[in-house]
């Protein structure tokens, strides 16, 4: 609620938990189907990180803007991709 007894717009969520820390900029993540159903089976790939989006969203899902990398570990194509947060693994 605010002052004014109105509801407020903005949701609060429980920060994550502290063995889950959020991926940041030049971190490798193997993205698959506990990320999101869409990238799930052989639609998984490996993805570096260059931003994760600050606005706020649904608790426990994150923007990530990346690149997809090929199995050398090279840049192949950019990404905005949505994903959960508990769904991320940190890849090598």
């Amino acid at each position: 609620m605010t002052a004014s007894g109105r509801p407020s717009r903005r949701h609060e969520h429980p920060p994550a938990s502290p063995e889950l820390p959020a991926p940041k900029a030049g971190d490798v993540l193997e993205i698959g189907g506990a990320a999101s159903v869409q990238f799930a089976g052989k639609r998984g790939f490996r993805f570096r990180v260059i931003k994760v989006c600050p606005r706020p969203t649904y608790w426990g899902w994150l923007w990530l803007t990346g690149y997809v990398l090929d199995s050398k570990g090279q840049a192949r194509e950019r990404r905005e991709i949505f994903v959960q947060r508990e769904g991320l693994n940190i890849g090598s």
